[in-house]
């Protein structure tokens, strides 16, 4: 089952960190959806922290990831990955 337009089903992470796919009728903290050749889109109630454990500002409830490795605006995507055709090079089984 696609979510969005991304072509990759989405995943909810509940609050006590439990996983589920897009079609579980579960309550979700938030919803992680991996666009196609993009990046994640983060929905919801959610925290990002460093590796060491410090909290990175996200200022919204819905932030896109970088994938590509290119943004200069890390963690977050800043749209490079159009610029030099990121390609994500692994496609959903199942």
């Amino acid at each position: 089952m696609a979510f969005g337009h991304s072509g990759f089903g989405g995943v909810r992470v509940g609050t006590s960190g439990s996983m589920g796919t897009d079609d579980t009728s579960e309550p979700a903290a938030a919803t992680i959806t991996p666009y196609e050749d993009g990046p994640l889109l983060v929905r919801g109630d959610f925290a990002l922290v460093t590796p060491s454990g410090e909290r990175i500002d996200a200022r919204r409830g819905t932030v896109a990831l970088c994938r590509c490795g290119k943004s200069a605006l890390k963690p977050f995507c800043d749209g490079t990955h159009k610029a030099i055709r990121f390609r994500a090079g692994t496609t959903r089984e199942g």
